[in-house]
This record gives structure tokens, sequence and C-alpha cells, in this order.
């Protein structure tokens, strides 16, 4: 069992953390040279590339979504200019297939924010409180910074103010909270829980309470002077991002949205040995030959780190997303989280696991098998808000289309599902129907290899502890 690649993070043991340390790769020298002057050769070219790939991995991946979501108007996933909140109201299903892994239990929210001109205040109506609810809120460095949600702020509702790293006015009356990014760019990702097909027309109406709002809108203000236009550069490809020197230059763009955090300065100074100034071009085409291939040379060596930290994780991934106090500055982590699953939440918010073998290692295959996953008596998921088991068929990762519309099993449904004789629930995984007495606890799977992903909603200690351990799949004989 390995954790999620979408958005996502497991409970991982204290054995794997000491792996973790072991297994990390040794950061590269300091240079002997001043700041300021350039590298004294090509080895150095590349031990300071090799730190500024690594560094600046999930800033650009993290660029690609802003510009997908908030920038490129003429892409199919367009959610709205900056400072803007789209709601979609519905659950995904089937058809959906734009991103892999979807969550078909809470219904989502989507803003990019611009801090660069004025703070901007999310308000958030006041809900029912078993409904949970969060706001995931995420700076271009991709840390999980803040949280308003159920499991932070509560569900009585609030306004809240998102400042960004320079702003110094005065606070509004009615703010519930300040909240400070250290990035002037912002992403925010909302989840509203379902609780079945009938609660739609409420979780509409509570969306239609989120708002996002600049802070001269929502006081009924002159909005003040609008920031420099800037030219968005197109996100590099998948493959230029891992092999293209324009890497360097894309980031030196993204720079200029995030100043330098104090613990940073000497890194940043090292960066602009190589040509990485914030907002400033890098001119590829004057550099010569062997300054680039160190540059290309240093990218294969952060890539090499971020590959050896994903195969120590053995897919497990928890220990990558969170706030930088929880990542401690280890900038390997935030990038072997990035490819791993971009925009994952922080395991406090939401555990991730996925089963993709069963319990005798075996790929899970509805072709070929019929499988069970059992609780046993009083041995639900510990969680705070609630759980949720959904089918994907692979290669693909997207729902599965079934007769009877069914493309998961949560806490919710517990009331409609059949009990055991000693209290427990069976699953039933597989792509024929177990039977009218056993529908109820039916998962339909694909007539092919399959993988079943857990979602756990605000975990409890036992399972952020590992005290409680997910039940395995297992093959019915």
């Amino acid at each position: 069992m390995r954790l999620l690649r979408t958005a996502t993070a497991l409970a991982i043991a204290g054995a794997i953390l000491a792996l973790l340390a072991a297994c990390r790769p040794t950061p590269s020298p300091q240079a002997t040279t001043a700041p300021g002057e350039p590298p004294a050769d090509a080895a150095e070219t590349r031990a300071i590339a090799r730190d500024a790939y690594v560094y600046g991995v999930p800033m650009l991946g993290e660029y690609q979504t802003m510009h997908t979501f908030s920038i490129d108007t003429a892409n199919p996933q367009y959610k709205g200019p900056f400072n803007t909140i789209l709601n979609i109201a519905r659950v995904f299903t089937p058809a959906d297939t734009a991103f892999v892994t979807p969550n078909s239990d809470t219904p989502y929210s989507f803003a990019g924010l611009d801090l660069r001109a004025e703070p901007v205040v999310i308000t958030v109506p006041k809900m029912e409180p078993e409904r949970y609810f969060v706001f995931q809120l995420m700076d271009l460095y991709t840390y999980n910074f803040a949280y308003i949600g159920s499991r932070t702020t509560g569900n009585n509702g609030g306004q809240y103010l998102i400042a960004g790293p320079d702003w110094q006015g005065a606070v509004p009356d009615g703010i519930t909270q300040v909240i400070r990014s250290e990035t002037q760019l912002v992403s925010l990702v909302g989840r509203t829980q379902l609780f079945n097909p009938a609660d739609l027309d409420n979780v509409k109406r509570i969306q239609a309470g989120y708002r996002v709002q600049p802070l001269s809108a929502y006081r009924g203000t002159p909005a003040p002077p609008a920031p420099a236009a800037v030219d968005w550069p197109a996100p590099l490809s998948g493959s230029e991002a891992r092999t293209s020197p324009a890497f360097f230059g894309q980031l030196a763009f993204l720079l200029q949205f995030a100043p330098p955090h104090p613990s940073e300065v000497d890194l940043r100074a090292r960066f602009a040995r190589i040509g990485i100034v914030p907002g400033q071009p890098l001119d590829l085409a004057a550099l010569p030959p062997p300054t680039l291939q160190a540059l290309k040379d240093g990218m294969a060596d952060g890539q090499h780190a971020i590959d050896a930290r994903r195969s120590a994780l053995g897919g497990k991934m928890d220990t990558l997303f969170g706030t930088r106090e929880f990542l401690k500055n280890d900038y390997v982590a935030r990038a072997t989280g990035t490819q791993m699953g971009i925009g994952a939440n922080s395991r406090d918010e939401a555990l991730y696991p996925i089963y993709e073998k069963d319990a005798d290692g075996a790929p899970l295959d509805g072709s070929k098998h019929r499988y069970v996953l059992r609780f046993g008596k009083d041995g639900l998921p510990p969680v705070n808000a609630f759980w949720s088991l959904t089918m994907y068929d692979l290669p693909g990762q997207l729902l599965v289309a079934n007769p009877i519309d069914r493309y998961l099993i949560n806490a919710t449904m517990l009331p409609q599902l059949k009990k055991d004789a000693d209290g427990g629930v069976t699953l039933y995984l597989q792509h024929d129907s177990p039977g009218p007495d056993k529908q109820s606890n039916w998962l339909p799977a694909p007539n092919g290899p399959f993988m079943a992903a857990m979602r756990y909603y605000w975990p409890k200690p036992a399972l952020l502890q590992g005290q409680w351990t997910s039940p395995q799949i297992e093959r019915v004989q």
C-alpha cells in the first residue's frame, strides 16, 4: 500500500522517519567565494544549480497550476481571475477526466490570490457542526501555511484577512483572524462535505456564502493603485522543467513574488551567482557551453536527490507537506512532494493511503478476483470528520462507471451498510454484484486492474501516531 499521488498525505511510523533522515542526500557544499562573486568553476556552478533546481521544483509546479486556473483564460481548466472564487457544486463522476484520482466526497472551491496590491478577505458562513469543510491555503513555495476549516477555526463562520509579506495596513473591524503569507501569490482549495446526493442543495447554499474580496471591496473604500502589469510566461512542459536550463529563468521570474525568508538570504545570494536574480531574465544564449552543461548536470543531480528520497519513502508521503516549520527547510522533501502529488493536505488535515495490492502482495484485478475489506467491531477509522474509500481504474486512475453509479463508500453511508454478525462491516470490491443481500456494501470494480484510495479527514491521534492501521484488502478464495 502506498500513498495517493494527487492532492494528498499519510501517517508514517517513527522507523520510517529515521530511515528518511538516514537517506537524506548530503546538502551541496557551501561556496568558498563571496556570495556576490560568480562561481569559481563548472563544478561550483553545477553544485549551485543542483540546489536551485531542488528549491525551484515546487515553485514551478505551483506556477503551472496557478497559470492554468487563474491566468490562462483559454485553458479549459481556467477557474477565474485572481481574487475571485469558483465553486463547483457537484461531485465528480467517470465523465471527469481532467485530472487523476478525483475526490467525489467534497465539492470543490478554487481561488488564486494576488496579494501585491492589498490583502483579500475570505468570508465563510456558519454551517452545521457535523459538516466538515476546509480551505487549504498554499503559498508559492507549496507550504500549506494556513487552514480555515472545521479542524482549525470551527464551523461558526468568520472573515479571514489574508495578507502578503509586505502589507502594513490597519486591520478593519469584524476580521476574525489575520493570516500572513510569505509569498504574494497564493492558491486556495476549498472542500465542503456532501452527505448524500439529496444534500447537494445544502452544499450549494453554503458555497454561495463563500466570498473572496480585496480588502478595499470588503471595506467599501477606493481600491489602491493596481500592481504593475505582469507578462506571465507560459509554464515549462514536464520534460522541459526537468532538463532545460530555462528552468532557472522561470525560477528567477517567480522569485520576485517571494521575498527571501531570513533563513534563506545566503541561499538566494548563491542562486544569484549563476544568474538567478528575482524578476530579471536569464540570458541563456550568452552562456558558454560548459556553463550550460553545468546547469543541466546540476538539474540531473537535483532530480537524482528527489528520486532517491521518493524511493526511500516507499510510496508514503505524509512527511512531505506542511508548513515551513514542519518541513524545516527540507527542500528535497518539498520537491519530492510536488512530484508525487502537488497540493496534498498536511497530515493533520487528511491522510490518503491507497491500495494497489491485496494482502498477499498481488496487484488488484477485478477481472480475476473478488475482494473484501473488513472493519472489525469497533474498528472503524478513527477520524473526527469522515472516512471514504473510492474506486479507480488502472492505469487511468479515474472513477469507474458501473450499473449502480456508486464510486465510493464513506462514513455517511454507514446507516445503509449491512453489518456483520459481530457488528463489523465488510465491503465487497468486485466487478459483478455480490448478490442482493450484500449489494448495499458493494463497491463496484472495473473488469481489470484497479486501485482503491482511502481518505481520512481530520484524523485522530490514533491514526496520526500509527496506533491504528488500515485493514488490508483480502482476496476471496
